[in-house]
């Protein structure tokens, strides 16, 4: 899909929970079950190059740490509250079955009654399937300004995991099913976009492509206190359609290729999940920024935070490529194109 070159991210602003979880204070938790089934100390670190996550405060709500990013991201942009058009939460973690995330960011803000807000979940792709969204209303003259959050805890899930893994009864095959959630990190982002003809950064989104996958749509499954996981295959088949929409963006997109990419923000789950991509897709690893050793997979909020980050550190500069790619459980893949 490609999009006029109308479209612009104006800001992104985010929020890291205070408190660092250690792989080796989770290891320690376990340690009896660990023993018991011979797994070795150090496999969290050593699997997937996570040495610690983030959690909030007991009792933080998502609404709650959206909000905060939000009033950071509105802050940076200058832009006035009442000119948002949209508001789209993408998070995985909700306060409630209903209402929606959204409208209660929406209400913390103050934001215009004229204002659309609803969420938009689908796994870790929810923030760029939100940033296409957007994209559109804006193309289209719906809104002249839309904004993306996201608050994602993985305190309640972790902490249930572990209490579950601690059972004398626990057998090696629920132990490596339940793996993944102990990767899981916490944090909050906002983002702005708007038109390029009253933008102040000119960062312009190019296009995107999606692909889907969903007969593998059960290998990962998630409630708020457990998530399920296979995840050797959501790896193999996860690359595979990374392949696939790899190919399908160098067809679709403009300058789409390793040569012509300056840097790649990814969402992220590991070291090893990440060494196969650039493996299988032959992209250039020092290109990629990665913040998963200190954060783990923060899930949807992921990927708009290490294009936060990215900028702080000075990795990106005017008219630099950036390609945002993503692979969320679904199985489904995104790649965008922006420049910056």
């Amino acid at each position: 899909m490609k999009l006029s070159g109308n479209v612009t991210i104006e800001a992104v602003a985010y929020e890291l929970a205070p408190h660092r979880i250690t792989s080796d204070w989770i290891e320690e938790q376990l340690a009896p079950t660990m023993e018991r089934l011979n797994i070795p100390r150090g496999i969290i670190t050593g699997l997937t190059g996570i040495e610690e996550r983030r959690f909030w405060d007991e009792g933080t709500m998502p609404s709650d740490v959206a909000t905060i990013a939000a009033h950071k991201v509105l802050a940076t942009s200058g832009i006035d509250p009442q000119e948002i058009g949209c508001i789209i939460n993408t998070s995985v973690c909700k306060d409630y079955i209903e209402p929606s995330v959204a409208c209660m960011v929406h209400g913390n803000l103050g934001l215009s009654p004229s204002c659309f807000n609803y969420d938009i979940g689908n796994a870790c792709l929810g923030f760029v399937n939100a940033m296409i969204t957007i994209s559109l209303m804006i193309e289209s003259g719906m809104i002249r300004y839309g904004m993306i959050v996201d608050g994602e805890g993985s305190q309640e899930v972790v902490y249930a995991t572990i209490k579950r893994l601690q059972s004398d009864s626990i057998s090696d095959q629920e132990f490596r099913d339940e793996f993944a959630t102990l990767t899981l990190g916490s944090g909050a982002v906002a983002m702005i976009l708007g038109n390029r003809n009253s933008s102040n950064t000119g960062h312009l989104i190019n296009g995107a492509v999606t692909r889907a996958a969903t007969e593998h749509s059960r290998l990962c499954l998630g409630q708020p206190d457990r998530m399920v996981a296979d995840a050797s295959s959501v790896l193999i088949h996860g690359v595979q359609l990374a392949h696939q929409t790899w190919q399908q963006a160098e067809q679709e997109l403009e300058n789409w290729s390793d040569d012509a990419i300056d840097i790649y923000i990814p969402h992220q789950v590991s070291q090893r999940n990440m060494d196969v991509l650039n493996q299988t897709l032959g992209t250039t690893p020092e290109k990629f920024h990665l913040n998963f050793y200190t954060l783990g997979n923060i899930g949807p909020a992921a990927l708009p935070i290490t294009l936060a980050q990215a900028d702080e550190e000075g990795r990106l500069h005017p008219g630099s490529h950036v390609a945002l790619m993503g692979i969320g459980s679904g199985l489904n893949c995104t790649m965008m194109s922006v420049t910056w």
